[in-house]
C-alpha cells in the first residue's frame, strides 16, 4: 500500500482525491516531508481529539532533533523573537497571551473594523469597474485585508509601502528564495520592533497600543504577536476570499441563490470556510508523552500536522461532503481549528469575508471565470490561489 502524491501542482490543485485516500486506508500516518517525516491525521473525529489534546504541545522546543534540524534551514526559527507568539505557545503562556489577544478586540473596534472593510471594498470594487477583466487576489483580496491589518496595528501611512512590501515577499512563495526570504523576515522583525516602540511614546486608537499598555506581555512576545497578526490574520483572509469566490464560481446554482437572497451569505461563507478553507493543516503540535490516536502510537517530539481540509470532507462528519451545499445543520467545520487554538481572529475574517464576496456578488452579477488554469500555494500550512483571474461582464 504506498502513499498517493501529496505534494506538486496536481496536488494542490486538487488535494480532495488523495485526502479521501487517506482517510479511508491510512487515516494516522507518516508522510514524507523536506528534511522529516511527520505525522498526518485526516479523520475528522482524529482531528478533534488531536486538536484537543492536552498532550500535544506547541511549542517548537519540543520538536524531535530531525525535525527541528529541517527547520533551521528557514529564515524563521524558534530562536527568532517573530516565533514567540501564542501558536507556538503552550500553558501558562498561550492562555495569557490568548486572554491580552481577545480582550483587545472589543465590539467597538470590531465594529469599526467592519465599517472601515466596507469603505475599502467599495473603492477597491469601484477601480475594478473600470476594467473589463480583473485578478480577484491582486485586485481584492490582497490589498482588503492587509489594509485592515494595518489599520488593526496602527501601522502609519508614511510606513504602510514598506510595511506591504515586506509581508508581500513573506506572503509569496513565488519569492522564496531562502536569502529573499530570509531578508524580508529579518526587515519585518526590525519595523515591528521599532513600531511597538513607537506606540510607547506615539500611543493611538489600535491594538498594539492597547497591548503595549499590558504589563505582562515581553517586547519580545509583542512584536511577535504582531507578526502572527499579519500573517495569520491576512494570510487565512485572503484564502478565504479567493477560495470561496472560485467555489461559486464553479457552482453557478449557488451563485444565482446568493444573488436571489444575499441574506444567505453568513451561511453560504461557513460553507466556504468547510468546503475548500483557507488553512490546509493546523500548525505543528508534538506529543509531551506517548499518544495514542486512531490506533497508532505518537512518540514524544514526534512532530503531528492535523489535515482541516480532510477532516471538513469527512463523510463520517458530513452528509455529501464533497457537495457544496451552504446552510448545513448540526455540522461543525474546523477550518478555524478547535479547542484552546481555535483562531482568536476567526470572527474578524469572517466579517471580511462577507463584505468582500458580497460586494463582489453585488457589484458584479454576471462574473465568470476567465481561465482555469489556476495556480495555488505550495504551503503545508496555507490554502489560496496566486490569482483569480475573472471576467467582470458589466
Amino acid at each position: 500500500m504506498s502513499l498517493p502524491p501529496l505534494f506538486g501542482p496536481a496536488f494542490d490543485a486538487d488535494p480532495y482525491p488523495a485526502y479521501d485516500w487517506l482517510r479511508r486506508n491510512a487515516p494516522v500516518t507518516k508522510v514524507p516531508l523536506p528534511g522529516c517525516e511527520a505525522w498526518l491525521i485526516t479523520r475528522y473525529a482524529d482531528a478533534v481529539t488531536a486538536l484537543t489534546h492536552p498532550a500535544l504541545a506547541k511549542d517548537p522546543a519540543l520538536g524531535s532533533p530531525e525535525w527541528f534540524r529541517a527547520q533551521l534551514g528557514l529564515p524563521l526559527d524558534h530562536r527568532s523573537t517573530l516565533a514567540r507568539h501564542m501558536l507556538n505557545a503552550d500553558s501558562p503562556d498561550h492562555p495569557r497571551l490568548r486572554r491580552l489577544v481577545s480582550a483587545a478586540f472589543t465590539p467597538r473596534r470590531v465594529a469599526s473594523l467592519r465599517a472601515r472593510a466596507e469603505e475599502l471594498t467599495e473603492g477597491l470594487l469601484a477601480v475594478m469597474a473600470a476594467k473589463d477583466e480583473a485578478d480577484l487576489i491582486a485586485d481584492l483580496a490582497y490589498p482588503l485585508p492587509i489594509a485592515i491589518i494595518c489599520d488593526l496595528l496602527g501601522v502609519p501611512e508614511s510606513e504602510r509601502a514598506t510595511f506591504h512590501h515586506l509581508a508581500s515577499v513573506i506572503d509569496s512563495a513565488a519569492a522564496s528564495e531562502i536569502d529573499q526570504l530570509a531578508a524580508a523576515t529579518d526587515g519585518m522583525e526590525r519595523f515591528l520592533a521599532d513600531l511597538v516602540a513607537h506606540k510607547r511614546t506615539h500611543p493611538g486608537d489600535d491594538l498594539l497600543t492597547e497591548l503595549v499598555r499590558r504589563p505582562d506581555i515581553s517586547p519580545d512576545e509583542l512584536t511577535s504577536t504582531a507578526f502572527l497578526l499579519l500573517i495569520a490574520g491576512h494570510e487565512t483572509t485572503v484564502a478565504l476570499i479567493g477560495n470561496g469566490l472560485l467555489a461559486l464560481l464553479r457552482h453557478p446554482g449557488q451563485f444565482a441563490a446568493l444573488k436571489k437572497d444575499p441574506s444567505t451569505l453568513p451561511d453560504v461563507i461557513d460553507e466556504m470556510l468547510r468546503y475548500d478553507g483557507p488553512v490546509r493543516n493546523a500548525t505543528w503540535r508534538f506529543p509531551t508523552e506517548p499518544v495514542v490516536i486512531g490506533g497508532q502510537e505518537m512518540l514524544p517530539g514526534e512532530p503531528i500536522l492535523v489535515s482541516l481540509l480532510a477532516a471538513n470532507r469527512d463523510p463520517e462528519a458530513f452528509d455529501e461532503p464533497d457537495v457544496f451545499r451552504p446552510g448545513r445543520i448540526d455540522e461543525p467545520h474546523l477550518a478555524f481549528g478547535r479547542g484552546p487554538h481555535y483562531c482568536v481572529g476567526a470572527a474578524l475574517a469572517k466579517i471580511e469575508g462577507e463584505v468582500a464576496i458580497g460586494g463582489v456578488i453585488c457589484r458584479f452579477p454576471d462574473l465568470e471565470l476567465a481561465t482555469d488554469d489556476l495556480v495555488w500555494w505550495p504551503s503545508n500550512i496555507m490554502r489560496g490561489l496566486f490569482s483569480l483571474p475573472v471576467r467582470l461582464n458589466k
